[in-house]
């Protein structure tokens, strides 16, 4: 089973590595970080990870994974990251994303139609690509598979292992790295946080990402004009 994440500029590494190190547990499955090159790529967190290949020399991928990130915007509108990311769906088992990485599906065109689910915060904009909205923390469509913020890339790898390794093996992968979520705030979602703490996020994305509305619908009437071929 071949697993290749796509890497880009200021990527969140957890969408990536949390749903990697899950993965990397289904037996015989090998792990590729895809980019446009071989040079570290920079991450939210501060630190970079290393790409393992480049479009050019990426394996034709069994799972294809588009995890999110502030850095989704730049990918969105990077046509050799579009491109190789319809031509690696077009042979992979699975089309996958975390968080807002099912934007960076949508603007390549291999959303229309399927049910798909990405990080609240941009929820709304799941339409524009023609995906249809669907607000849970995994969601399957056909071979389509989107979880949902950031954390959830671990359920969603969790979900995919019990799907093509079954259950028990999926289980087995919970415990083993005890997998038993117990968070020590109810903050986890925009029903549950308390206003102030809600606003001061809002403010965050103001702040790094105030440009995101535009370059979003920017993206979007690029593939509505490009038509059903994406």
């Amino acid at each position: 089973m071949h697993i290749s994440f796509l890497l880009f500029p200021n990527v969140t590494q957890l969408d990536l590595t949390g749903p990697a190190q899950v993965l990397s547990r289904m037996p015989g499955a090998t792990i590729e970080l895809v980019a446009k090159t071989l040079d570290p790529v920079p991450t939210d967190a501060g630190f970079p990870l290393l790409p393992t290949a480049t479009f050019d020399t990426a394996a034709q991928p069994d799972v294809l994974c588009v995890p999110g990130g502030f850095g989704i915007t730049g990918a969105m509108e990077d046509q050799a990251t579009l491109a190789w990311l319809r031509e690696a769906a077009d042979g992979a088992q699975w089309v996958t994303s975390v968080c807002t990485g099912a934007l960076v599906l949508g603007a390549a065109g291999l959303l229309r139609g399927y049910r798909a689910t990405t990080h609240w915060g941009s929820h709304e904009w799941l339409a524009a690509f023609g995906a249809i909205p669907v607000k849970e923390r995994v969601v399957f469509d056909r071979n389509r598979v989107t979880g949902g913020g950031v954390t959830a890339g671990i359920d969603f790898g969790l979900a995919l292992v019990g799907r093509l390794c079954g259950e028990d093996h999926a289980r087995f992968v919970q415990l083993s790295l005890e997998y038993d979520p117990a968070p020590p705030f109810d903050s986890g979602s925009p029903e549950k946080a308390d206003a102030q703490t809600l606003a001061k996020y809002n403010a965050l994305v103001a702040k790094h990402a105030a440009d995101r509305p535009a370059r979003y619908q920017a993206a979007a009437d690029r593939l509505n004009e490009k038509g059903p071929a994406g």
